[in-house]
């Protein structure tokens, strides 16, 4: 097995790249479901505050302290959102680079590949006529 290529290598870091922008993607995804469920758990306490239900007026003072501790929680999943945002386009770009550097590396390799082919021509064309291997009849 000959040596292995820069673009092989290039290929492989592309993969596992992918891989981790994936995987950021995933915890934004489930990052912004949790922003959902804190949006409708804060539906829902805002209905039960309003509510002329004498039940609910016991509990004004619980409401309120789960509204506060729900709109803090909204603000800190913001911000882990907004960061994973920034963490996925940095993966994203990272294997883009990757890609455009395996793609030239295949390029230059690819060119390699014909140059020494056309240098073998050359050699063949103008060995000399002793040479055994050039030249069987």
């Amino acid at each position: 097995m000959g040596p292995i290529k820069k673009s092989d290598k290039l290929k492989r870091l592309v993969a596992v790249q992918r891989h981790l922008e994936k995987m950021a993607e995933s915890d934004l995804a489930a990052t912004a479901k949790q922003r959902v469920e804190v949006a409708i758990e804060l539906e829902r306490v805002i209905e039960a505050i309003g509510s002329l239900d004498p039940v609910h007026r016991l509990f004004a003072q619980s409401y309120a302290d789960r509204f506060g501790r729900l709109t803090a929680a909204e603000k800190q999943l913001a911000g882990v959102q907004k960061l994973q945002e920034m963490k996925v386009l940095r993966e994203r770009t990272k294997g883009d680079r990757l890609e455009g550097n395996m793609k030239d590396a295949r390029v230059l390799e690819d060119r390699e590949v014909d140059d020494n082919a056309i240098y073998d021509l050359v050699d063949m064309q103008f060995a000399t006529p002793a040479s055994s291997k050039v030249h069987k009849t």
